[in-house]
């Protein structure tokens, strides 16, 4: 028999991260390429490099954008008052305590703030450059450095995003619920007890805590 499925983002939510995701790994390809010097002179196309990297960050801004207007609003809206929204269950989290998490748990909570935080940050200091090499008003000490370091922490925290969302044997399966939309609802039960107990209404929060057992802290930021 087939599992039952519920039912977790949705495609303006799933377009959202994929375009992000998409825009990402071509600007941090091509980013490297420009930034060590041994793959610059293996590549020996450094200007059309560069170009790829400027035009995919503009491509990137557009299509957020985009998604943004002609997508489900109010998902995105919902989505982020859950980002930003800790409550004690999340703190206890947080702590490395069990507690009943909600649709995001408390960990991919954090790691879209970081996320969002980064994006900005990235689109500020490359506009800075960019200008700066038009204009040497806007060069200012600093900014390659802050964009160098965005990519190295970004680097980290995407390799732990892959590692449990392709590897982990706990939290894997929740790729599929940003690829296709919907998850096992066994799946979710043990590890998003609380958004299961809202979604069906008819059971009781209490009683999903106590028949679950949450995933520990280190196993959840995906």
């Amino acid at each position: 028999m087939a599992p039952e499925r519920i039912h977790r983002f949705t495609r303006t939510e799933r377009a959202m991260h994929w375009t992000h995701a998409g825009s990402f790994f071509v600007m941090l390809a091509t980013g490297l390429v420009l930034y060590i010097p041994s793959l610059s002179t293996w590549i020996n196309r450094r200007n059309a490099v560069k170009n790829v990297h400027l035009v995919t960050a503009v491509v990137w801004v557009i299509a957020l954008a985009a998604v943004i207007i002609f997508g489900d609003r109010k998902s995105l809206r919902r989505t982020w008052r859950e980002v930003e929204t800790f409550d004690h269950d999340d703190r206890e989290w947080l702590k490395r305590r069990r507690a009943p998490q909600g649709r995001l748990n408390a960990g991919q909570k954090v790691n879209t703030l970081i996320t969002a935080a980064f994006a900005i940050l990235f689109a500020l200091s490359g506009f800075l450059l960019w200008l700066g090499e038009r204009d040497h008003r806007f060069l200012f000490d600093g900014t390659g450095t802050v964009h160098d370091l965005l990519t190295f922490a970004s680097i980290a925290l995407v390799a732990g995003h892959l590692y449990l969302a392709l590897l982990h044997p706990s939290t894997r399966h929740s790729l599929r619920g940003i690829t296709t939309g919907d998850v096992d609802l066994d799946w979710a039960m043990r590890n998003h007890a609380k958004w299961v107990a809202e979604a069906q209404r008819g059971l009781p929060p209490a009683e999903v805590e106590r028949e679950t057992k949450p995933v520990p802290a280190e196993d959840a930021l995906i």
